[in-house]
C-alpha cells in the first residue's frame, strides 16, 4: 500500500480550531451547529467552517498560509463571523479542552456516516468525546523527512500539551489532571501516540496492515496525536487542548511552526535529530496531562529531567532567531505570557475554587474568547 505524499515546496501553515456553542443561561452545550453553519454560509461565504463530530461544535479552518500572523488573522475574521451568527441565536461561543460538566449522553453526534460508524464501533468510550483541540499543519518538502521530524516533535510533546492544557474538570468533578482531554482521546482505538517509524515505507506498510485488518475501515486514517497528512503534504500536530482564546492559540501555532522548521533545517545541515525512547515519550505525555505547567519532564535518552516551564523558556530563546525569520517572533513570545498568566486549566480551577461552580469556569472561557484577542 503505497501512500502518495503531496510534497510542499515550503513550510506552509494551516490551522484547525474547534469551537463549541453554549447556552448563556445553563452554560451547557447547545446542539445548534447546523443553524450556525447555515447563517455563516449565507452572510459570510468566504469563511471556511466544517461540521464536527458533535452537533454543538464547528471547526474553523484556515486556508494555506505562509506565516502565523496570516493564519491567526484569518481565524480572527472567521471568529467574528461565528460570533455574529451565535449572537443572532442567543448563544455564546466557548472552547477549551473539555466541558467541565456537560453530560455526554445528552450531546448528539452530527449526521455523518463515518461518525455513526465510530460510535457503533467504540460504544461507551466513543460517546464520551466532549473534547476540543487545535490541529496545526506544517508543509514538508519530501516524505522521507516526515517521520524523522515527527519523532523529534515527540520530544516536545509535553511542552505543547502543558502550554495548552485546559481541561481539568469532567462531569462536574475536578479530575486532578491539567488535560483530561488527553486521557479521554487516547481511549479510541486509532488515537494516541504514534509509533516511531523509521521510514516512509515502514509507515506505508503499517497503514496497509491497518487497512487489511479493518482497523481503519470506518475512518480511512489513524488519529495519532502527530501524524502525516499526505493529502496536504503536511505534518499535522494534534497535541494541544483547544485554547479559550486566539492569543494563546497564536503561541501554540508559533511554537509548532518553529519546531517543525527547526527540525527540517537540522536535516538540511546533516545533524542528528533528537529522539526519546517510546516509554519516555509516553511518560512525558502523562506527566504533562497530569501536572500541566508544573510537570517535570524527561529531556534526554539518559533520562535527565527538567521542569517544563524552564524548558519552554529555553525553547523560546533558542527558536527566537528562526521566529524572526518566519515572521512570528511576537507570537512566540506569547509562550512566556502564558507562563505568567497561568495555564487555562489553572484559571478554570481557580475560578471554581472562588465560586464553587464550574459554570463560572465556562463563563471565564467565554469571556476570554472575547477579551484575549490576537496581536494587532
Amino acid at each position: 500500500m503505497g501512500i502518495e505524499f503531496k510534497r510542499s515546496p515550503r513550510p506552509t501553515l494551516g490551522v484547525e480550531w474547534e469551537i463549541a456553542l453554549v447556552d448563556p443561561e445553563t452554560r451547557d452545550l447547545a446542539p445548534r451547529a447546523a443553524e450556525i453553519l447555515e447563517i455563516v454560509a449565507k452572510n459570510h461565504p468566504e469563511v471556511h467552517l466544517e461540521r464536527e463530530f458533535l452537533q454543538n461544535t464547528v471547526e474553523l479552518v484556515t486556508g494555506v498560509c505562509d506565516t502565523v500572523p496570516e493564519a491567526v488573522a484569518e481565524l480572527s475574521h472567521d471568529l467574528d463571523a461565528l460570533k455574529e451568527a451565535a449572537n443572532s441565536l442567543g448563544l455564546r461561543l466557548w472552547t477549551s479542552g473539555s466541558h467541565p460538566f456537560s453530560d455526554f449522553r445528552e450531546n448528539p453526534v452530527s449526521e455523518k456516516g463515518s461518525y455513526d460508524e465510530i460510535i457503533a464501533r467504540t460504544q461507551y468510550w466513543g460517546n464520551q468525546m466532549l473534547i476540543w483541540g487545535i490541529h496545526v499543519h506544517v508543509g514538508i518538502s519530501h516524505e522521507d523527512r516526515v517521520w524523522p521530524i515527527i519523532n523529534a516533535l515527540l520530544t516536545n510533546y509535553p511542552h505543547l500539551l502543558a502550554l495548552s492544557a485546559s481541561s481539568p474538570a469532567w462531569d462536574g468533578l475536578d479530575t486532578g489532571y491539567a488535560s483530561n482531554r488527553t486521557m479521554l482521546y487516547q481511549q479510541l482505538p486509532t488515537a494516541g501516540l504514534p509509533y516511531q517509524f523509521q521510514s516512509w515505507d515502514e509507515w506505508c506498510s503499517y497503514m496497509a496492515d491497518q487497512d487489511k485488518s479493518g482497523v481503519i475501515n470506518h475512518t480511512g486514517s489513524m488519529h495519532f496525536d502527530i501524524r502525516p497528512a499526505s493529502k496536504w503534504g503536511t505534518i499535522e500536530v494534534r497535541v494541544a487542548d483547544s485554547t479559550s482564546n486566539l492569543r494563546e492559540l497564536s503561541a501554540i501555532v508559533a511554537l509548532t511552526h518553529c519546531l517543525v522548521v527547526h527540525y527540517d533545517r537540522m536535516i538540511d545541515a546533516g545533524e542528528e535529530l533528537p529522539s526519546l525512547q517510546q516509554w519516555h515519550v509516553s511518560e512525558n505525555k502523562w506527566r504533562a496531562a497530569r501536572y500541566g505547567l508544573d510537570a517535570e519532564i524527561i529531556i534526554s535518552r539518559d533520562t535527565d529531567e527538567a521542569m517544563v516551564q524552564d524548558e519552554l523558556r529555553r525553547l523560546v530563546a533558542q527558536l527566537m532567531p528562526l521566529a524572526n525569520e518566519l515572521g512570528c517572533a511576537r507570537e512566540l513570545e506569547l509562550v512566556l505570557e502564558i507562563l505568567e498568566r497561568g495555564g487555562g486549566y489553572e484559571r478554570q480551577r481557580r475560578v471554581f475554587k472562588e465560586t464553587g461552580s464550574w459554570k463560572a469556569a465556562v463563563d471565564l472561557a467565554c469571556d476570554e474568547l472575547n477579551d484575549l484577542k490576537a496581536l494587532d
